[in-house]
C-alpha cells in the first residue's frame, strides 16, 4: 500500500484494523481472469475501532447504519486487471467514505428577510408586463 490512508487531518485508517479477502473478478482480463484473484473486499470493524475519536465513531455509526454489519463496513473493488490497484482503490474508497459519514453536520441555515424595495420593484416589473400584454390585444382592429 503507498502509505496511511488519510481520512481526515491527522486520523488515517489503521493497517492492523483493515481485513482483506481477494477473490476472483468478473471484470476485464481475458484468460488471466480465471486463474487469479483481482477482486478485494475490504473490511473494517467500525463499531470496535479505537482508531477514530468518540465523536467521530457515533457520528458514522449513525449515518451508515444502511450500510454496517454487526458494525462492520465492507467496500468492494474489481474494476482493475490488477489485485494491487483493486486493494489502492479500496483503501481510498473506504477512507472517503469515512471522511464524508465523520462529516461534521453543516451550519444550520439563517433565514433572511427579502428587503420591501426588491418586493415592490418585482410587483412593479409584473404590473407593467401586464399592461403591455394587455396593449397588444386586438379588440379594435377594424
Amino acid at each position: 500500500m503507498s502509505g496511511p490512508h488519510v481520512i481526515r487531518g491527522s486520523v488515517a485508517l489503521p493497517e492492523a484494523e483493515l481485513v482483506w479477502r481477494f477473490s476472483r473478478s468478473s471484470g476485464p482480463g481475458g484468460q488471466h481472469v480465471n486463474t487469479s484473484d483481482s477482486q478485494v473486499e475490504l473490511r473494517f470493524d467500525l463499531a470496535r475501532t479505537d482508531a477514530l475519536p468518540e465523536v467521530w465513531k457515533e457520528r458514522a455509526l449513525e449515518r451508515l447504519a444502511g450500510r454496517l454489519v454487526d458494525g462492520v463496513i465492507s467496500v468492494r473493488a474489481s474494476e482493475h486487471r490488477s489485485q494491487w490497484r483493486n486493494r489502492e482503490a479500496a483503501a481510498v474508497r473506504l477512507a472517503a467514505l469515512l471522511a464524508e459519514a465523520t462529516a461534521p453536520p453543516p451550519k444550520p441555515r439563517r433565514p433572511t428577510r427579502i428587503p420591501r424595495g426588491i418586493n415592490e420593484r418585482r410587483l412593479r416589473q409584473k404590473k407593467q408586463r401586464s399592461d403591455t400584454k394587455r396593449g397588444r390585444t386586438g379588440r379594435d382592429w377594424g
